[in-house]
């Protein structure tokens, strides 16, 4: 069943390096020579516009969906309505975006899937650098490290060092295989050069209940997952992902700190429309959206979704795109996972 909400109003590029990269800027660009680019911002938006969510209603992912939906009603008029259509992974609202008229008025929540689903599925009816133009990337969700209080380990240094001494023998849980969490502790076994038993669950309650019990030993999550059970007591937090602490749990250091600044594997969202957008379009959606971030009102409920801002421009969210896709082929390749597992 489809969800509907409808909400009402109250550049300098960084130098592409791959391919990949001049792919996603000219897909970024693509509409600056299209006629009427110019009167199609002008009068941007006349109607309403559809924000396709790859998600079920309720979730932290629809939450910031929602969050951007709200935004750009506020700062450019008219209605933007979020539409739920989750389903295979977020491919099915994905290739929904991607075969929609490039005219602006269907946008789609991006998200780290983009980069995870190309290498996972060897048929998808979508391209993720062809059919899509980068507007923003507008936050990330840090991931974080997290055990039983019960282990004896409280530290990430102690734990690696517990690993390469128990090869195997140590496992981790993720609410599935081929998710982004999974991946996150498939990368984190390549930049510790440990060895563990990854175990999939279909969901993260039962996922959570054997961490605290102890039939795990540990999971990769994103922080509006665990935060609430660290701060609790009932698991205790190694390692956050991500530049700087997270300001919910200030005593818990970065994996930079902890010394392993190599790994980062955030869960992150960004807004993007089809290929071939007005670029005049595509502009205005981004400006608004980075006014947006500079609000402390947003700001705050970023932090209460657990999510860091990040903004810039088009071009700077293309080349993030094309770094992630290329880093979690390479996790996926060396991992040898596929999507029938």
């Amino acid at each position: 069943m489809n969800t509907h909400d409808t909400v009402r109003p109250a550049r300098p590029a960084l130098a592409p390096r791959t391919a990949r990269v001049h792919l996603f800027a000219a897909a970024a660009l693509a509409g600056l020579l299209a006629p009427g680019a110019a009167m199609a911002q002008d009068a941007y938006p006349s109607r309403a516009v559809t924000l396709i969510v790859p998600y079920t209603a309720g979730g932290g992912s629809d939450n910031l969906g929602r969050l951007m939906a709200s935004g750009l009603a506020r700062k450019l008029g008219g209605s933007f309505v979020v539409e739920n259509k989750p389903g295979g992974s977020t491919n099915l609202g994905n290739e929904l975006g991607a075969r929609a008229k490039p005219d602006g008025y269907t946008l789609l929540l991006g998200q780290v899937t983009m980069s995870i689903n190309p290498s996972l599925y060897k048929q998808l009816r979508y391209d993720v650098v062809k059919d899509f133009t980068p507007i923003i990337y507008f936050g990330s969700a840090p991931v974080v490290l997290v055990t039983s209080p019960s282990f004896p380990i409280t530290n990430l240094s102690d734990l690696v060092r517990r690993m390469k001494d128990n090869p195997g023998k140590m496992n981790f849980g993720s609410g599935g295989v081929g998710t982004s969490v999974h991946l996150a502790g498939e990368l984190f076994k390549s930049k510790a050069q440990v060895e563990m038993t990854h175990v999939a669950y279909r969901g993260s309650s039962q996922m959570v209940t054997d961490l605290i019990g102890g039939q795990i030993q540990m999971i990769f999550n994103t922080a509006p997952s665990v935060v609430p059970f660290v701060k609790s007591g009932q698991l205790r937090a190694i390692a956050v992902s991500g530049p700087r602490r997270l300001p919910d749990l200030p005593d818990v250091p970065t994996f930079a700190e902890a010394g392993m600044p190599s790994f980062d594997a955030p869960s992150w969202y960004g807004l993007v429309a089809p290929a071939g957008t007005p670029a005049p379009i595509v502009e205005k959606l981004n400006q608004a959206l980075n006014e947006l971030l500079k609000e402390p009102a947003t700001l705050e409920r970023l932090r209460q979704l657990g999510a860091e801002p990040v903004g810039g421009t088009p071009a700077q969210f293309a080349q993030f795109m094309a770094t992630q896709q290329e880093m979690w082929a390479k996790v996926i390749r060396d991992a040898r996972i596929t999507a029938e597992e």
